[in-house]
Order: C-alpha cells, then structure tokens, then sequence
C-alpha cells in the first residue's frame, strides 16, 4: 500500500470539552511531487465497536432506536434506529461489545465474530470501528436493556424481521452506516434470508 509523505506537523487545541478536536496543519506531497500546505480539524474521540444481534430460526435481528443530537441539527428528525455500539473507553473491542450488547438490548451474549474494521468518517474524525455479529436467542435476554440513564441513554429495544430490515434501508427508515453495513453483510453472507 502507498503510504503518504507529509512533514512539519504542527497542532493546535481547539477543544477538549467533550472529547479532542484539534487543528493540524501540514505539508502533504502531491502526485507530481510537489509540497502543498494543508490545514484540517480532526476529531477524536477513541474508538468504538458494534453489533448486529441475529436470529436464523426466527430470521430476525435486534436493534436499537434513540435520540441522536448530531443527527438532529443535521435535518434527520426522527430517532435514529441502528445496531448496539459504543466507544471502547480503554477496553479491549471484544470486552467491550458484549457489555454494550447487553447494557443497551438486554441480551447477554458470549460468541461473538468479528467480521471487519472501518474509519466510518476519515475526512474528520478519528474513530475506528469494530464489527461484530452474534446469534441471540429469546433465551439470552436477561433485562430491557435501553442503556445507561446517568450517561443519557433512553434506548428503546426492537427486534426486526430481517426482509424488514433490510428494505428500510431502500426506504430510508435506516440511515444509519454501520447498521446498513452489518445488515448488508449478513445478506451477503447468507448468514438470514432477505425473503420473507
């Protein structure tokens, strides 16, 4: 892979209010060789991971619906329905979804797989996320679920046929990134059946 060449770095905190936005600015060698001098505020705010929870009996999935304010001041007015995620705060990928898994759905789940990594917004924002899918059953559900309330969470759990939720991506009712992506990979995989 083609590695970039870029010299005299220099940053500047903009904000460590919430998490750390700072200023870089750099020098990034062109294509034809030559220097150019280039300014970019990078968000960071540690990396995540995420879950699909599915079902092959039931060809459903579980996921979760919640206020989200960024997307809110973006024009999407509604909750956001997506896969259970959160930041990884120091634990390891693995530790650290299946805490969320059942903090936010209620299920307790153990066998997890990693199917893949992504920088979900590589123009801003640090972040790297984890992809994870799990096999759940009526059995593993051990509480509600819907987050923690001293961080703010009011998280609403719903399990979906899998055609349903697969379609909402087509009509718009998912517009979330990193649930289309697990969604797509379980019909991809084969993993459920996109037919009702």
């Amino acid at each position: 892979m083609k590695q970039p060449q870029v010299r005299n770095i220099s940053e500047k905190l903009l904000s460590d209010n919430w998490y750390i936005l700072k200023k870089y600015t750099y020098e990034l060698q062109r294509h034809d060789g030559s220097w150019q001098q280039q300014s970019r505020e990078v968000y960071d705010r540690g990396d995540g991971a995420v879950i699909l929870l599915y079902n092959k009996v039931k060809n459903s999935i579980i996921l979760i619906r919640q206020f989200r304010m960024p997307m809110y001041v973006a024009g999407y007015q509604q909750l956001l329905v997506e896969a259970a995620a959160g930041l990884l705060e120091g634990a390891s990928p693995e530790a650290r979804i299946i805490a969320e898994a059942e903090e936010e759905t209620g299920y307790q789940i153990n066998n997890i797989e990693k199917v893949f990594e992504a920088f979900m917004s590589p123009g801003s924002v640090t972040e790297k996320l984890h992809f994870y899918i799990a096999e759940y059953s009526d059995k593993d559900r051990h509480s509600e679920g819907g987050g923690l309330a001293d961080e703010g969470e009011d998280i609403e759990v719903m399990e979906w046929s899998f055609p349903d939720a697969f379609n909402a991506i087509k009509s718009g009712d998912i517009v979330d990134g990193k649930t289309i992506m697990l969604i797509q990979h379980l019909a991809i995989s084969g993993i459920l059946n996109i037919n009702p």
